[in-house]
């Protein structure tokens, strides 16, 4: 079963930035959209951003619009996401996910499959 591993993670004063990375172990899964969560203790994993396969097309929430970038290497089955003028409520573990998504579903993390084990990202005040 393919696993995807997070890195870029790390601390970070307010206002900074960080860019995160997940890699594929096997370039030749299948999927059609990767996307990005994060989660805190004693909450349900929030929608960051995806990224379908085919197209490249983008979905952002509100909160991130303007801040955060998704990008992907399809031929290495790589997902990054760059995230600026982060803020203090942004630490959390970000979690990598990938799949064949329905329609409706690239912000719920019911429509993925397959998922990394997590990077933490401490935002400092």
């Amino acid at each position: 079963q393919v696993q995807l591993v997070e890195s870029g993670g790390g601390v970070v004063q307010a206002g900074g930035s960080l860019r995160l990375s997940c890699a594929a172990s096997d370039e030749t899964f299948s999927y059609s959209v990767m996307g990005w969560f994060r989660q805190v203790p004693g909450k349900e994993r929030e929608f960051q951003a995806a990224i379908t396969r085919s197209g490249g097309r983008t979905i952002y929430p509100d909160s991130v619009k303007g801040r955060f970038i998704i990008s992907s290497d399809n031929v290495n089955s790589t997902v990054y996401l760059q995230m600026n003028a982060l803020h203090p409520e942004a630490t959390a573990v970000y979690y990598c996910a990938a799949g064949v998504v329905p329609r409706g579903y690239y912000a719920s993390s019911r429509g993925y499959d397959y998922w990394g084990p997590g990077t933490q990202v401490t935002v400092s005040s």
